[in-house]
């Protein structure tokens, strides 16, 4: 699957906030990319680019395609809810970054990278789709044979697992129970879903 691999910090300073976690680089240039970035002042985007960016800025955040992404709003407007609130509820629904909120990955990259190198079981069978759906109750763990894997065993030393009310987590097996769907209080990404449901309104 196509995925964008270039410098995640010249992504972050063009949105100027710290979508893929703390960045170093990105605190010493805070200022928008390119030649002229620092004496370059934000210009006032227009409505529609305003909400382009912000859309952008989702699709990077969770690391999904123009098509997937199209897709998930789809599923987003059929169903019962406000449809913003459903989107970020579908995309936190990916395995991929439930893994990542579990902690069990560092990154939503990692975590994608550990999916699909069969690293990872959804109620003890292995998944390798980074964007499989997880359903309220289900268990996400570390399959055994990868329990010792150097950046599982890094990533799950230094995380504070009952960080997100939607998650539980059982240390004695690796694994962790999709309670429910996140309330958007609960979702700590900046994302300003509203503009992205205007945009697809259009």
């Amino acid at each position: 699957m196509a995925k964008y691999i270039g410098p995640k910090t010249k992504i972050a300073r063009k949105f100027g906030d710290t979508i893929y976690g703390p960045d170093k680089s990105f605190e010493r240039k805070n200022y928008p990319p390119g030649q002229h970035g620092i004496n370059k002042k934000r210009r006032k985007s227009s409505e529609y680019g305003t909400q382009l960016q912000e859309k952008q800025k989702a699709k990077y955040t969770y690391g999904v395609l123009e098509k997937q992404f199209a897709n998930l709003f789809k599923k987003a407007q059929r169903s019962k809810g406000i449809t913003g609130e459903v989107l970020l509820q579908l995309l936190e629904s990916r395995l991929d970054n439930v893994v990542f909120r579990l902690g069990i990955a560092p990154t939503r990259a990692a975590a994608r990278q550990l999916v699909s190198h069969k690293h990872i079981t959804v109620d003890g069978s292995i998944v390798n789709i980074a964007s499989y759906c997880v359903k309220t109750g289900q268990v996400i763990g570390v399959r055994e044979k990868s329990k010792s894997l150097e950046v599982i065993t890094n990533s799950l030393s230094g995380t504070n697992h009952s960080k997100f009310p939607w998650l539980e987590w059982n240390n004695d097996s690796k694994s962790g129970k999709f309670l429910n769907a996140p309330e958007r209080t609960e979702i700590p990404e900046n994302i300003k879903e509203q503009l992205i449901v205007e945009l697809y309104s259009k």
